[in-house]
């Protein structure tokens, strides 16, 4: 595997120089970026000349992760060549007449092949149900296929998320590449880092995302209880307290970060669905414990490599944790690279939602406010 790997800013151009080097080799490109410069489609033109026979598959972020800087609105460009690994890519949209669960289907049996290793996805990240998306992906894929990936942003805006194809940028749609071969190994790894508090809830109506009560109690009452004066902040405050979910189906529980309140119904909009009869309890920040979840994601993506070192490591990381961490927010990425060392490229996003099993043999699913590392080694 080769890779090179670039980033523009409005401030500093290209660097560390502009794209190019692997031209015609280079068979993927990632690229993720500010909304704006999606939006312009500026420099689009210039890199599908630069690499003619790569796809290019990417979208916007509410961050970019370019080595061990995160950075915003600028542009982090990531060509690949694989020298034995076949990839392919498949591209649909979530409307009234594909649902999100339906696009995850639609994509697997695109996708779908004897010689099938590995699924990497993007998706909007407002409009598209993650849970339903990947309930559809792993449904038709054998359970020997891992699927990793995550949901655009849109920086702290929550305004218009966007997924790049070849060419095609949009929203309300998912995008995804597929690797096929013998010679790759995939590792993957997603852990939080958030310490609860407060009792342990029933959830006893919820309605897809939407959380009406709590132990029969209406919901956003609830919660602002808990919150005390950030409540007075909801619903941007609101990602500083996830919910973390507990179900018996579940392997693990999952974090679910909160998007919108109506105080009518006194309901709260999660990331993620809510499903009635799981138990509910509130996190809150632990800075130390925030980069120590990535530092373990980073670990735990590892080890399906075995005795070989990652080429690429793509991180995707959550807006909420960003939000938190602040001027410390490079210091997640610097602990994931301290694990893998400098000759693994690092590139990612801080998205909406994270795709991927917490560690091996456990089941693909959405969080929220996790660290989730993708690890690639040919």
């Amino acid at each position: 595997m080769q890779i090179e790997q670039t980033q523009w800013s409005p401030s500093a151009g290209w660097q560390p120089k502009p794209p190019g080097r692997l031209g015609q080799s280079a068979n993927l490109l990632l690229m993720f970026g500010g909304t704006s410069l999606f939006k312009e489609g500026r420099y689009f033109q210039q890199i599908a000349q630069t690499y003619p026979n790569a796809h290019i598959l990417g979208c916007s972020t509410a961050g970019e992760i370019c080595g061990a800087q995160v950075s915003d609105d600028s542009l982090v460009v990531t060509a690949i060549h694989f020298e034995h690994t076949q990839v392919k890519v498949a591209h649909t949209c979530v409307d009234k007449n594909r649902d999100s669960c339906a696009a995850g289907e639609y994509l697997a049996k695109t996708l779908a092949g004897d010689d099938l290793a590995h699924v990497f996805v993007l998706s909007d990240g407002l409009n598209v149900n993650g849970c339903d998306l990947v309930k559809g992906i792993i449904r038709y894929l054998p359970d020997t296929v891992t699927v990793t990936g995550g949901l655009s942003g849109d920086g702290s805006r929550f305004q218009e998320t966007l997924v790049l194809l070849n060419g095609d940028v949009s929203s309300d749609s998912v995008a995804a590449v597929a690797f096929y071969g013998d010679t790759l190994k995939v590792g993957y790894g997603s852990l939080g880092g958030w310490d609860a508090f407060g009792p342990e809830c029933l959830i006893t109506h919820s309605e897809d995302n939407v959380l009406y009560k709590l132990d029969g109690q209406p919901a956003l009452t609830v919660y602002k209880k808990y919150i005390g004066e950030h409540a007075a902040g909801l619903p941007a405050t609101g990602l500083l307290f996830p919910l973390s979910l507990r179900t018996p189906e579940m392997d693990t529980p999952v974090l679910r970060t909160l998007l919108a309140v109506d105080e009518d119904k006194q309901s709260l909009t999660f990331a993620g669905n809510i499903p009635m009869g799981a138990h509910a309890q509130l996190m809150k920040a632990n800075l130390d414990r925030l980069v120590d979840g990535a530092v373990g994601a980073a670990k735990t993506s590892c080890d399906a490599l075995g005795d070989s070192a990652p080429d690429l490591a793509i991180l995707i990381s959550c807006v909420g944790r960003k939000m938190v961490l602040k001027q410390r927010i490079e210091e997640e990425v610097e602990g994931v690279r301290n694990v893998f060392g400098d000759s693994a490229a690092l590139t990612g996003f801080y998205s909406y939602g994270e795709i991927s099993p917490f560690a091996p043999n456990a089941k693909c699913a959405l969080h929220n406010q996790t660290m989730t590392i993708t690890t690639l080694s040919e």
